[in-house]
């Protein structure tokens, strides 16, 4: 029994390309379009820090509502 851990990204590559996935995991061969997956890995990259940066955006939006919120009940009750 092989102690070779299958990641999720294979299961997809196989679930995609049965054919693919056994030459480049079991036989070793290189895929001849280095470059586009260069590509789509700096693609996907990109827009993992374009999400990450829309989440630090929204909880900023959230955190200064609550607080304009708190300064505005604030203001009423020291009437």
């Amino acid at each position: 029994m092989s102690d070779r851990i299958i990641r999720a990204s294979e299961i997809g590559q196989y679930d995609f390309c049965a054919k693919a996935w056994w030459l480049g995991s079991i036989e070793g061969v290189q895929p001849s379009n280095i470059r586009e997956l260069q590509a789509g890995t700096a693609a996907h990259e990109e827009h993992g820090r374009q999400v990450r940066r829309a989440s630090q955006m929204q909880m900023t939006a959230i955190v200064l509502m609550a607080l304009g919120v708190i300064i505005l009940l604030l203001t009423l009750l020291a009437r």
